[in-house]
């Protein structure tokens, strides 16, 4: 009876993770429409910087948090904390500082990767952009190749489907294929992602707090967007550089900033500790099919019926990317960090 009850309880929790993680897709998948409309008011490197440093700014408190109740655990003797199936008590001492150079190292890479896409996204719809960008979850054990990992059958067919669904989401409005500078910056976004990916897991596995990681990698990135903002939006990008303008582009600078650097990043950490990472991977990578729906509904952003066709081989790509081809690749995996 107790076995019972517990099997449902865990059932339940089960779900109201993947709900989380669904709510956090959303959230990223929406974030498209809010960088779009943001680029009619400020320059790309301007929305980047802000975003940035608001998102660490919504993480503080909750890194706060986190590290009085981790203090109080330990003074009252409560449960031992544990990462990627090592006991708390034996990882590493010097745990602040591999969290605070995986930031540094993590937030030099995302400022690259998210202004390619800012950049992009001047002229790239926010459906083709949030497909684009999702590329990385094919690029990873791609890139993974380099480091020794095996690469699955499945992923390699799904790099194939999504060199096709990218020839049609390149096909544009024109009828015939060609690459915009936009297309090239997305691609060179979902290369950069994968490294971003890749090396947040090498950290998670030093022991790196996944909250402290996430804080200082958005200060760093804000940091380094900042040349960008004072030097190439206004004589690049020829957009104002002022108070004013920052505050005409405020709901979607806080949409993307709050909600989706410091909220949607949250609502994952808890979201994974009790979901499989295969099948939390297929659920955030809904993010690309809900750009496209926001496009839609909120810009008005229409696709054509190759582009569309484009989007459904991409996302067949992602989701055949996911998909474990052995038992023990399925076994495999750890929960995500607290």
């Amino acid at each position: 009876m107790e076995h019972t009850i517990k099997s449902t309880n865990d059932a339940k929790n089960n779900l109201g993770h993947c709900g989380l993680l669904f709510l956090a897709a959303v959230i990223w998948g929406t974030a498209f429409v809010a960088q779009s409309a943001g680029m009619e008011k400020v320059g790309p490197f301007t929305f980047s910087t802000v975003r940035f440093f608001l998102g660490s700014l919504v993480l503080i408190p909750v890194l706060t948090f986190r590290m009085r109740r981790r203090a109080v655990r330990d003074m009252t003797g409560g449960t031992t904390v544990t990462l990627n199936g090592i006991d708390k008590d034996q990882l590493p001492r010097n745990r602040l500082r591999i969290t605070g150079l995986a930031g540094l190292v993590c937030g030099c890479i995302l400022a690259v990767a998210a202004n390619l896409q800012q950049v992009a996204m001047l002229d790239a719809p926010a459906g083709k952009a949030g497909f684009l960008t999702a590329l990385y979850i094919v690029l990873v054990p791609i890139v993974g190749i380099f480091l020794k990992k095996k690469t699955s059958v499945l992923t390699w067919i799904g790099v194939l489907i999504a060199v096709m669904g990218l020839y049609y989401l390149c096909i544009g409005r024109g009828g015939e294929f060609h690459f915009q500078l936009s297309d090239l910056l997305l691609l060179g976004c979902a290369l950069v992602f994968s490294f971003h990916i890749i090396a947040v897991d090498h950290f998670n596995e030093k022991g790196a707090d996944g909250i402290g990681l996430s804080c200082i990698q958005f200060f760093t990135a804000g940091v380094l967007s900042l040349p960008g903002m004072l030097l190439l939006d206004r004589q690049v990008f020829h957009k104002a550089l002022s108070m004013a303008t920052v505050w005409d582009a405020k709901w979607p600078i806080l949409y993307a900033g709050i909600l989706s650097c410091g909220v949607a990043y949250t609502l994952q950490v808890i979201g994974q500790k009790d979901v499989h990472p295969t099948l939390a991977s297929m659920i955030m990578s809904l993010e690309s099919v809900t750009s496209v729906i926001a496009g839609f509904l909120i810009l008005s952003q229409k696709l054509t019926a190759d582009e569309l066709i484009g989007c459904g081989l991409m996302f067949v790509a992602i989701v055949l990317a996911q998909i474990p081809t052995r038992r023990k690749d399925r076994d495999a995996g750890s929960k995500a960090p607290e």
